[in-house]
Parts: C-alpha cells; structure tokens; sequence
C-alpha cells in the first residue's frame, strides 16, 4: 500500500508522548511543551530524541512526515540530517516565536527569528538532501508579532517555501487571537493579512473554523491537518472532516504528537473515524466517513495537503515509490483472520487492527528503509 502522510508532527515533543493529557491548551503548552522544548538547545538530548522519532514513526509507515522542531536553529538542522540519514521524506521547521509571557527564556527576539529562520532555510538547502526541505514555521498567532509573521510571510514567499502553523484549535485560544489581532475579521484573515495563507501552507487542527474562513483555505490552496487524537485528548474540540471535504479545502491528517499521544498514523486513521462517528451521533443526517475515504487522507490526502503529491500518496506512474509491505498475517501480530478474504477486507483489518508487527518493509522513494540495516 502506498505510505502514510503525517501532516502534523511535533518531533520535539517525542519524549513525553502518552503522558501530560491532562489540561487544555493553553495550560499545557505552559506546564509541559515550553519546558522540554527549550532543552533542545543541548544537541545530544535532541539527537537522542529526534533519532528515536524518526524510527518509531518510519516503523509505523510514516514515509513522509511534517515536523515541527524547536526555535534551536542547530537541534533543526539536526533533525533534517536524521530524516535524510534514515531515508524519510520530511519537512522540517525552526519554530518562531518572539511572544512568550509565561515561559520567558522560550522565545527569541524578532531579529533572532528572522536572522536565525534564514539560516536554517540557507543550511538545510545547502545540505542538497534529496527528501528533506526547510518549512517556514511560525508556532501560532498567539506567539509571534504580527512584524514577525509578516517577516515570515515575505521570507516563504522569496523563497518559495512550504509554510505551516496551527489554526483555531481551541476555543481559549481563538479568543485570545481575537484580542491580539483586532483588526483581523477572523484567526485565518491574520494569516491570510501576512501571506502565509498559501498553495504550500498547512494549518494544524481548524477545529472552530467558520464555513467563511473555510472559503479562504479554499480561494488560497491553503490546506489544513486534521488531527483528531490530540483534540480529543486535549478537549480542544473536533473537526467536522465531511464539512472541510464539502468546502474543497485540502486535507490531511496528524498525530501531533504529543497533543496525540500516539506517533502512529494508523492511529490518527481510527480517531478520524470516531470522530466522524460522534458527529453522526449528534446529527444522524451526517454522512459518515468510510474507512476507505479516511485511507485517501492518511496517503494521497496527505501528500495533496503538503503539495507534494507530484512526487507521492498513491501508486501513479511517474511518482517516487513510497510503499509499505503489510503483511496481514505476520506471526505473533495483533491480527486472527478465520478465512481467507479479499484485498478491501484485509486493508480494512490492517486499519483497525495493524501495528507496526503487520509492516513487514517499509520503502521511501524506491529504497527500503525499514527494516533498518543495522537490524
């Protein structure tokens, strides 16, 4: 089957993933995310993480992945050459933000962010690695200046740079951005004000977008990552995926690990369907997705999200072979079939039912990259 697409990873988060879920947003970023982020400027503690996330994510069939960093130029720049050394395809991106009242040493002067996120873009290119590319990465609204967005703004465009952030998570949060940016109709007219709303942005969650701020996503080519794990698991609220889909925005879907407390795409495919199920259970008029719909998002969705479906998400000729073997079977698996069954029934077990023991080899632009060789 082709590889997954995680449209929405926070590699820096990695280490405490299954743990912290018990407060919203806002409190959480404040009590757990800032802390841990801001130890990545030691670059052995991040090669020890982003080393691990990297595997654990390609043994899960994450052929091509969206990471957000931390605001540590160096410690990004690591995880692009980990990416690269183990074969994934991934977006990379050096954090920006010089807003920060409540963890006062995590942020970085609007000179830092913009002299440093330079850096970061030139470096990464430089290195010429064939999957890896920088991503310009401002966290939300909520921590940069509007002279700082507007700065990122006008270095994706020079350089025709992906862009993501995070939209509309959280009802606190979307208050909050109201205050900061009165002059903006709503939180994606702020991003729409500063240019990042582009055929190359993807915004993580939308949980409270309007059916207007939708047709923005729509007009821009703007895309957004649906991720439905650490919506939950935060309370920030759900996504309503048939509706996004009924507007034509682009769509993919995250684990935003570590908001999702699970580094698998499998995982991020079952929630999906839950929450799809919850909307239904409000509104019985609600059209279900299919397991099959929600296997397009984890794949060719994904690469469409992050405008690289030229080059991935399904099978067409011309494209780089990104491809998981699964075998449905594999001893000691968490699968039992009784009988034998036809492809659509087994696809569907592998998605309610597969783990990583079912990823038998796992290819990334037609090289196997899993197993690792050193196993």
């Amino acid at each position: 089957m082709p590889g997954m697409v995680d449209t929405h990873i926070h590699a820096s988060q990695y280490s405490y993933a299954g743990t912290a879920l018990d407060m919203p947003l806002l409190q959480w970023l404040n009590m757990y995310t800032f802390p841990v982020e801001s130890r990545f400027k030691d670059l052995e503690f991040a090669q020890r993480v982003y080393t691990q996330v990297v595997r654990r994510t390609l043994r899960n069939g994450t052929t091509t992945a969206c990471y957000f960093a931390t605001i540590h130029t160096d410690a990004s720049l690591l995880l692009g050459q980990i990416a690269n050394d183990f074969g994934q395809r991934a977006l990379v991106g050096k954090v920006c933000m010089d807003r920060n009242n409540s963890v006062k040493h995590y942020k970085e002067t609007i000179q830092e962010s913009q002299e440093e996120t330079c850096r970061f873009i030139a470096e990464l290119l430089d290195k010429k690695y064939p999957l890896v590319k920088p991503v310009v990465t401002p966290r939300f609204a909520l921590s940069c200046t509007g002279a700082l967005l507007g700065q990122l703004g006008a270095i994706a465009k020079n350089n025709n740079l992906h862009i993501q952030s995070h939209i509309s998570e959280n009802v606190e949060e979307v208050k909050l951005v109201k205050e900061l940016f009165p002059e903006s109709e709503s939180y994606t007219d702020v991003y729409r004000k500063y240019n990042l709303l582009t055929d190359k942005t993807v915004m993580a969650h939308g949980c409270h977008l309007s059916d207007e701020e939708l047709a923005l996503f729509r007009e821009t080519g703007a895309s957004l990552s649906h991720c439905p794990n650490s919506n939950i698991s935060l309370c920030s609220g759900m996504l309503n995926v048939a509706n996004v889909l009924k507007q034509k925005v682009k769509l993919g879907l995250g684990t935003d690990v570590a908001g999702g407390y699970s580094a698998s795409m499998l995982d991020a495919v079952r929630r999906t369907l839950d929450t799809s199920k919850v909307f239904t259970i409000q509104d019985p008029e609600h059209n279900t997705l299919t397991f099959e719909e929600v296997f397009r998002l984890a794949t060719l969705g994904g690469s469409q999200a992050l405008s690289l479906d030229d080059q991935t998400g399904n099978f067409e000729v011309g494209k780089h072979f990104d491809a998981l073997r699964v075998d449905v079977t594999a001893p000691g698996g968490p699968i039992d079939l009784i009988q034998c069954e036809g492809p659509k029934i087994l696809l569907e077990k592998f998605l309610n039912l597969g783990d990583d023991r079912n990823i038998v080899e796992v290819y990334v632009a037609g090289r196997r990259v899993v197993p690792f060789t050193a196993e």
